[in-house]
């Protein structure tokens, strides 16, 4: 069985059904954070320290949205964010620095993490967005629509500290689904970055993120409504409107073929009676987990494709799902050593905030020390302690020192970042400017007159290459 895992699963019904969490191994109830209603793509794991999940809303209304982030080792007190709008899907990059967002109007929102400062936010959208993720190298923001549309954005671009009060433009846009765009995948393939999609069209679509091209369309007989990639990204599941799985081979060749390939023998996976929502494999690989609208959640053995457990979630169908580590969720006592190490996050910000405004207080999540340890934070020093708190931090081994060296990083980072769109528009400017003295020079060829005596002479010719104040060359 799965050993030291735990399933993650909550609801978008009621904000009282919460979280729930279960042992994947013996099934057994680990922990129930109350308090949370989140929307399909709304819920994911944070640096292996917190949970994030988005909140439902009225529908219709785009006001009152919130962000809750809760520390693993107290799940009890979240970190409550309030973003302008509502946020639907979320999506962070893998080492955890930035979070995106995105929100029935089509807007979506960049954050950065530590400091909670909105970096970007801009109309990606006519439509409410439905799903989004980073690339496998978090060059490239995906984000796909309700009204079938995905857009590729240069995450260059969206953290230009320069251009951070300007639309971002598209570095590809797509309107191929004819339906809500309900998973994105992303993956390398033998041409680089690839980028799987699936529809409520009853479509999955294989696309070149560099080149923008189409390159494979596989067509079912049911709406998909998740997706997932198998650990080798061999296999391709895709989750249906009626509850079943179908599992095909991911053939993508250096040709590309855009060929329609109708539902001819996929494995196909039947366990639930309502639509799938989440498709995920656990850590170790060996174990496919799907939810359903019917308040379950399967555990499939990954090479028998047979159901081992089956987990009822009595608080209502199962909306978003993440597997995670156990370990994570170890007592108070047995966190006390990570909590010092632990990421720090802070809260979001409603508005964007100008780049030379000091940020004042930052919001910490909870960190955990006895009363004697408090009242000696709050007392005076002897000189050995300082002595030693000044060594620490020279040799940058306190929870200040990290935290600075991660503040450095961040700034050396943007830094860079600006950097590289500066050389980069300086490029394109020299190669404007040397295809402008080319095409000049092809506009205006030497003119030779021919004389009654057979001479050759060069006449001379008016040229914006050529100064007046400047001799021609003999002929």
């Amino acid at each position: 069985m799965v050993r030291g895992e735990a399933l993650v699963v909550c609801s978008d019904k009621s904000m009282g059904a919460g979280i729930t969490v279960w042992d994947m191994e013996s099934g057994d109830h680990l922990l129930h954070i109350p308090t949370c209603a989140s929307p399909p793509h709304g819920l994911l794991c944070l640096r292996n320290h917190f949970l994030v999940a988005s909140q439902v809303h009225k529908h219709g209304s785009f006001g009152g949205g919130a962000i809750f982030i809760w520390p693993f080792n107290k799940p009890q007190a979240p970190l409550r964010s309030y973003p302008i709008e509502a946020i639907g899907p979320l999506s962070c990059t893998n080492d955890g620095l930035y979070l995106a967002g995105g929100a029935p109007s089509g807007n979506a929102y960049v954050w950065e993490v530590s400091s909670g400062r909105l970096l970007k936010s801009w109309r990606a959208h006519q439509k409410s967005l439905s799903c989004m993720t980073f690339s496998d190298d978090n060059s490239f923001l995906i984000t796909g629509s309700d009204d079938g549309s995905i857009g590729i954005w240069s995450m260059i671009s969206l953290l230009d500290v320069a251009e951070c009060g300007n639309v971002p433009s598209f570095f590809h846009s797509w309107l191929e689904h004819q339906s809500s765009i309900s998973g994105l995948l992303s993956t390398f393939g033998s041409s680089g970055s690839v980028l799987v999609s699936s529809s409520l069209d009853g479509t999955c679509k294989v696309w070149d993120v560099i080149s923008g091209r189409l390159l494979r369309t596989q067509a079912y007989s049911q709406a998909i409504s998740a997706i997932i990639l198998d650990p080798e990204e061999q296999l391709l599941l895709s989750g249906s409107a009626d509850g079943r799985i179908f599992i095909n081979t991911l053939d993508i060749g250096l040709e590309e073929n855009t060929t329609i390939i109708s539902e001819d023998q996929p494995i196909v996976l039947s366990g639930h009676k309502g639509s799938i929502t989440a498709l995920s494999f656990s850590i170790s690989g060996l174990w496919l987990i799907s939810a359903s609208e019917d308040c379950t959640a399967c555990l499939w053995d990954a090479r028998s494709w047979v159901v081992t457990r089956r987990f009822n979630h009595a608080k209502g169908q199962i909306t978003n799902m993440v597997v995670i580590k156990r370990s994570l969720l170890l007592s108070l006592a047995e966190n006390s050593q990570r909590v010092s190490y632990q990421p720090r996050v802070s809260l979001l910000d409603k508005y964007p905030q100008p780049t030379n405004t000091s940020r004042g207080t930052v919001a910490l999540l909870p960190t955990y020390s006895s009363l004697e340890e408090d009242i000696s934070n709050t007392g005076f020093c002897s000189t050995t302690s300082m002595n030693k708190q000044i060594l620490d931090l020279e040799q940058g081994q306190t929870p200040a020192a990290i935290q600075m060296k991660v503040e450095t990083s961040i700034e050396n980072r943007l830094w860079a970042t600006s950097m590289t769109k500066h050389i980069t528009d300086m490029n394109k400017h020299l190669r404007s400017r040397l295809l402008d003295l080319m095409h000049c020079r092809l506009l205006v060829p030497s003119k030779v007159d021919f004389s009654t005596n057979g001479k050759r002479k060069k006449l001379k010719v008016s040229s914006p290459l050529l100064r007046e104040d400047e001799p021609e060359s003999p002929a």
